[in-house]
This record gives C-alpha cells, sequence and structure tokens, in this order.
C-alpha cells in the first residue's frame, strides 16, 4: 500500500503545477483570462440555467468568491445575469458573446497543454487515474454533505 502522506503530496504538486502552467499558457495568449475565469465561462457555458449556487457546488467555493468572480466576469463583459423566473432570490447566468468568443478561443490551449504534460503517460495509466481520481473525488464530496 503507497504511503497516504506520499501520495497526497504528490496529488498537491502535480495538481498545482499542471493549473500554473496551464494558468500561464491561457493568460498569456487570450487577453490576460485566467484559468479559473475561463472554468467559469466553461462551466456558465455547460450547466442549463446556471446560477451562482451552481459554480459553488461544482468548483467547491465560497458564495462570496464565486458572486464577486461572477461579478468580474459581468465587469469584462463575459457573461451576464438574468431574472431567474422560477426563484426571483437567485439570478441565471449566461455568456455574453464576448464569453462565447473568450471560451472557443481558450479551448484549444487548455486541450493543448493539458495533452503535452500528459504526454508519455501510457493510456491505460491514464484511465485508472481517471478513475480513481473520480472516486476519490466522489467520496471526499459524500463526506462534505
Amino acid at each position: 500500500m503507497p504511503d497516504g502522506w506520499q501520495f497526497f503530496s504528490d496529488l498537491v504538486r502535480a495538481e498545482t503545477r499542471l493549473f500554473n502552467q496551464l494558468d500561464a499558457r491561457v493568460r498569456a495568449g487570450h487577453d490576460g483570462l485566467t484559468l479559473g475565469q475561463f472554468q467559469m465561462l466553461d462551466l456558465i457555458a455547460t450547466t442549463p440555467e446556471c446560477r451562482v449556487s451552481d459554480i459553488v457546488a461544482s468548483m467547491d467555493i465560497g458564495v462570496g468568491t464565486a458572486s464577486k468572480a461572477v461579478d468580474r466576469l459581468e465587469a469584462a463583459g463575459l457573461c451576464r445575469r438574468a431574472s431567474n423566473p422560477n426563484d426571483r432570490r437567485s439570478s441565471i447566468l449566461a455568456l455574453t458573446p464576448d464569453g462565447e468568443r473568450a471560451l472557443t478561443a481558450a479551448t484549444p490551449t487548455v486541450d493543448a497543454v493539458i495533452a503535452e504534460r500528459l504526454q508519455g503517460i501510457a493510456a491505460d495509466d491514464l484511465a485508472t487515474t481517471a478513475r480513481v481520481l473520480s472516486q476519490l473525488r466522489t467520496a471526499l464530496e459524500e463526506l462534505s454533505r
């Protein structure tokens, strides 16, 4: 059985390095768009009737953090809020045309950097790692409920 601390340490370092390298490439190639902003744009685009609470749940961040991040996306002209007809206390988020363009433009960069960083790792190993990480994430989410 692998050492739990070593597993945790390797996981955190790998995630941090991958995130930082990916963030740097997205920022450099896409008008300063951050990886966090890219993640939110992608989430808004792929979540029907996306609300701030959906971002909170998906990204595991606080309501204030998510709301301020959406405020910044809105101020940058990348998303807009509309009244939620089913719940007047919340808003529905949608990408603006500029937000759609930013997401479309940055997606190939994100895909390419991830592919570059995973190059040389066998497909079977990647599939196993993805399965194990999914199981770990699910278990941790259940513990958080």
